[in-house]
């Protein structure tokens, strides 16, 4: 019983290092959630984002790269552009991009699992992109998008929120002295929604990589078999791991590693880690967002999507001799504490998230009329 009771401990206490490791990305996407719905028109949207075509699709990737989101973040920025007129497509190559190529994620894969694997999800994620876009283009549902465009989300209370402020040019909405309590007022509405899914992911996180010995890994990613069967079957069971593991983009970085030093294919790793998007509470959040069939079609291709990619990537760095040796003592890392920079930036946007809580708590949503759009 004793024995038991130290290994929760050490599973909460791997649950909280991946929680550190993710929360000031994670509240920094909310931010920025908050401020595209204050500032961008719907024309705007249909503008930027309206077609499917190389151009609004490479802009929409370059626009997720620059969000540094977290998945669930990146899911509510997606829906956004999505719902106020942007193409499924690069609504979609927004949520790649932004959980596959953001600087903060790169860093955390260089730091825990060497420069390859950076390089392979910077290099993946444009692959996914690409991938997702052939995928969607051949399948191309019309009335299912339309239908999940005008879907409402009971009870969220987001049309009220979304109408942008005043203002003829975004420069104009940026300097509106309410930008801060509309952004604070969005914040607290998408983190309320989604808080209880990112607690649930980073426990369930902590929980496999405490209690699953290294050895049923092993048998599950069929470490020791020809690549020729390894390689392609864990394409496949990595993408799975994730949707079960319910962690999030950056946060997953940590039990990626964990599955790594117990030997999954190199290609398995960056599928693990492509698939943050269709963990089971992301799932929902596409049903709450879209409604169930959409929900169903993003996950299939995304699923796929990943599947593709992590097998595209493995078959490429093999081909060039780069996969990199196990790293056997992750755990210990992901639960060392210092002062490093995650710590300032859990600092500053803990700061943040305190004060943007207080000025929406000042500021209820159902008493702000008068900045909204006329």
């Amino acid at each position: 019983m004793q024995q038991f009771v130290f290994r929760i401990g050490d599973a909460l206490l791997l649950s909280a290092g991946m929680a550190w490791d993710v929360g000031w990305s994670l509240a920094l996407g909310f931010i920025l959630s908050g401020v595209i719905q204050a500032v961008v028109s719907q024309e705007r949207m249909r503008e930027a984002f309206g077609r499917d075509g190389i151009r609004e699709i490479a802009l929409a990737t370059a626009f997720g790269a620059a969000s540094s989101s977290c998945s669930y973040a990146s899911a509510a920025v997606s829906r956004t552009l999505f719902k106020r007129g942007a193409a499924l497509v690069p609504s979609l190559a927004f949520l790649f991009s932004s959980t596959n190529l953001v600087i903060e994620l790169g860093i955390i894969l260089y730091l825990l699992l060497g420069w390859q694997f950076m390089a392979a999800e910077w290099l993946g994620g444009v692959v996914l992109v690409g991938i997702m876009a052939v995928l969607v283009r051949v399948t191309y549902p019309a009335k299912l998008v339309e239908e999940a465009r005008r879907f409402k989300e009971a009870g969220s209370g987001h049309e009220h929120a979304s109408m942008p402020l005043e203002g003829s040019t975004i420069w104009q909405k940026l300097r509106n002295p309410h930008l801060p309590m509309r952004v604070a007022q969005t914040f607290v509405m998408d983190a309320s929604m989604l808080w209880k899914d990112v607690l649930i992911g980073f426990l369930i996180a902590g929980l496999l990589g405490v209690f699953v010995p290294s050895s049923w890994w092993a048998a599950v990613f069929l470490k020791g078999s020809s690549p020729w069967l390894a390689v392609p079957a864990n394409a496949v069971i990595g993408p799975i791991v994730a949707v079960l593991s319910f962690v999030c983009s950056i946060g997953n970085v940590p039990l990626a590693a964990v599955l790594w030093s117990s030997g999954i294919s190199f290609g398995g790793v960056l599928a693990f880690l492509y698939a943050d998007l269709i963990v089971l509470p992301l799932l929902d959040v596409y049903r709450r967002y879209y409604g169930w069939r959409m929900a169903a079609y993003i996950g299939t291709i995304f699923f796929v999507t990943v599947v593709l990619s992590g097998l595209f990537m493995d078959v490429v760095f093999r081909a060039l001799g780069l996969v990199p040796s196990a790293n056997n003592n992750i755990r210990a890392e992901v639960t060392h504490f210092s002062l490093n920079y995650t710590f300032w930036l859990n600092l500053v946007f803990g700061g943040l998230t305190i004060a943007l809580i207080i000025m929406a708590r000042r500021h209820p949503m159902q008493h702000d009329h008068a900045t909204h759009a006329s």
